[in-house]
């Protein structure tokens, strides 16, 4: 049985033949990776300290804990069956005003730590949701960074904040994020290979 791109070329003279073949397979290889990026899974680096000691960035930056920066893979699809939940490493893309307050917008990873509907403040260096203490075992040396005055999110906000809270510019200083802006959540880091795992 012949397939299609075998009668596509069976007129093709030598080596016309291969070479269209070639091409059509290194195009279809390109369109499935790009798609599987777009709509499946997509890594990203962690440049920044704000998720020490969880993830980590490089050195000689200020706050890094290792020589290389960690490499994550996102879901990109999983929000699409089940809503974002409370202790996710979520990649997202930033407000505008993350650009002003902290010098770099685009993508950023953080902690989600509050949901739509809820409220959130930290007072004495304790952050609480929903009147709750929130036991944090992941933030970096136990710092707990800048108090900050208590917010009800809006019915579509997502409030961020990165582990390391002394070198984290976050919803703390831009805003919640609307779900439209969710990207996905850290399932996995996959470089460098000591650090090869689930999240």
């Amino acid at each position: 049985m012949r397939g299609p791109l075998d009668r596509l070329t069976a007129t093709l003279p030598s080596p016309w033949d291969t070479v269209v073949d070639w091409v059509v397979t290194i195009a279809i290889a390109v369109a499935a990776v790009l798609a599987i990026k777009a709509w499946v899974v997509n890594p990203y680096r962690i440049p920044s300290s704000s998720m020490e000691p969880t993830l980590h960035c490089a050195a000689p930056e200020p706050g890094c804990q290792a020589g290389a920066s960690d490499r994550v893979l996102a879901n990109r699809f999983i929000y699409r069956f089940r809503d974002p939940e409370r202790g996710d490493i979520v990649v997202f893309e930033t407000p505008l005003k993350a650009a002003e307050r902290c010098g770099a917008g685009g993508t950023f990873v953080k902690r989600l730590v509050a949901l739509p509907g809820d409220t959130i403040g930290q007072r004495e260096g304790v952050l609480r949701v929903n009147g709750k203490r929130v036991e944090e075992s992941y933030v970096n040396g136990g710092a707990p960074g800048t108090n900050f005055r208590e917010r009800t999110l809006g019915p579509d906000e997502y409030f961020m904040m990165g582990d390391n809270r002394a070198q984290s510019c976050d919803s703390r200083e831009w805003g919640p994020v609307g779900r439209a802006d969710l990207i996905g959540p850290v399932f996995a880091v996959y470089w460098p290979l000591t650090r090869l795992g689930l999240r």
